[in-house]
């Protein structure tokens, strides 16, 4: 009789690796934290005063209060507490919005291209904000005169909310928010904004046409402390209440019928979105001006790393737009200092590269 072959006893067959997918939801929160940090210290450095990041950890735990033995110069202290610290915080705080609301923005469309300026948020703050540069002089002197410096980001939050609540409520059928609708007249919206931004482009002076190139191609140029803190309250509750619902975007991902029937507040969960998103883009604007492509790239990236699950992706794509962001105006400080660039330029010429592979990847996925 021939012999037969022994069977592998289950106790010495081999653990199966984990997935990519699998291995990138547990490696890719760590990574973009360990990434981050790397990032704001480098960032937090360069510049016209050189900091190294061994002064930079110096300084940052002198103000703590504890003693650390690293070098640094007084002129670094004071130029890092005063400049540097302010403006790399609000990027940090800005990313992190824009690539969450991109994220929350997808998740409620069902589709990963999908952005928030779809529900008008960026059109209607830029609409306000041209029309402040435009009509301050004459129709809104007395509004400059009680914001001052605020004059311009109350104006852009203000439009930004003005919008969206109009797309919300054309969006509405038998008191339910309709999300086709919704990207419908988001549509409609955005295009008649950027018609009435075009004609008071048109009639602006040299002087405002500059103001709002400059405005419109966004800048973390004017980060202070009282910036930072400013916006703060605004962005944490977006920063702090959207990833909490990565749970109710997996449900609703199967569809609003199926997601309601398994108990899922539909109609609440789309208000929760909408308003925070809102609230996430509208003070983005309304301090930075019009950044692209982070909320729509970043999101994206993200999920081809880590899966559809919005538990991580929710999170990652705030860590990864905030350390997009950071490096951005990294370069935009140093690539031709001592002048500076708009950040705007920047984000849209590394996000465009990357939507495009994005839409190129997807098109040979349906072709196979």
């Amino acid at each position: 009789m021939p012999a037969v072959a022994a069977l592998p006893s289950p106790t010495t067959t081999a653990p199966l690796a984990p997935p990519p997918v699998e291995l990138g939801r547990r490696l890719l929160l760590p990574l973009l934290v360990g990434l981050l940090v790397v990032a704001v210290l480098v960032s937090a450095g360069a510049g016209a005063v050189r900091i190294p990041v061994p002064a930079v950890v110096g300084i940052l735990l002198h103000k703590l209060g504890l003693s650390s033995g690293l070098a640094f110069e007084p002129q670094q202290e004071a130029v890092l507490w005063a400049i540097r610290l302010p403006r790399v915080c609000l990027g940090v705080l800005i990313g992190a919005a824009l690539g969450l609301a991109g994220a929350a923005m997808q998740g409620l469309f069902r589709n990963p291209l999908a952005d928030p300026g779809l529900i008008g948020v960026s059109a209607g703050a830029s609409l306000a904000a041209v029309t402040t540069i435009v009509l301050e002089v004459t129709l809104l002197s007395a509004l400059r005169e009680w914001l001052g410096f605020y004059t311009l980001a109350v104006a852009a939050f203000a439009g930004a909310c003005g919008t969206t609540l109009l797309v919300y409520q054309l969006s509405k059928e038998a008191g339910r928010a309709v999300v086709a609708t919704m990207l419908l007249a988001g549509i409609a919206v955005n295009a008649l904004a950027g018609a009435l931004t075009g004609l008071l482009t048109y009639a602006a002076t040299d002087e405002q046409l500059r103001s709002i190139t400059f405005w419109g191609l966004g800048s973390l140029g004017g980060a202070s402390w009282l910036t930072v803190l400013g916006v703060l309250p605004l962005l944490a509750l977006p920063l702090l209440l959207l990833p909490r619902l990565g749970k109710q975007l997996n449900l609703l991902a199967l569809g609003e019928d199926q997601a309601a029937h398994l108990g899922l507040p539909v109609t609440s969960l789309k208000r929760q979105l909408i308003v925070l998103a809102t609230l996430a883009v509208g003070t983005s604007v309304a301090v930075a001006g019009s950044i692209g492509f982070l909320g729509l790239v970043v999101p994206h990236l993200v999920r081809l790393a880590a899966g559809p699950d919005h538990r991580v992706v929710l999170p990652g794509a705030a860590l990864g737009g905030a350390l997009v962001l950071t490096l951005a105006d990294t370069l935009a400080r140093t690539v031709v200092a001592p002048a500076e660039l708009p950040i705007g330029i920047l984000t849209a010429l590394l996000g465009t590269p990357v939507f495009l592979w994005i839409l190129l990847r997807e098109k040979r996925q349906r072709l196979m």
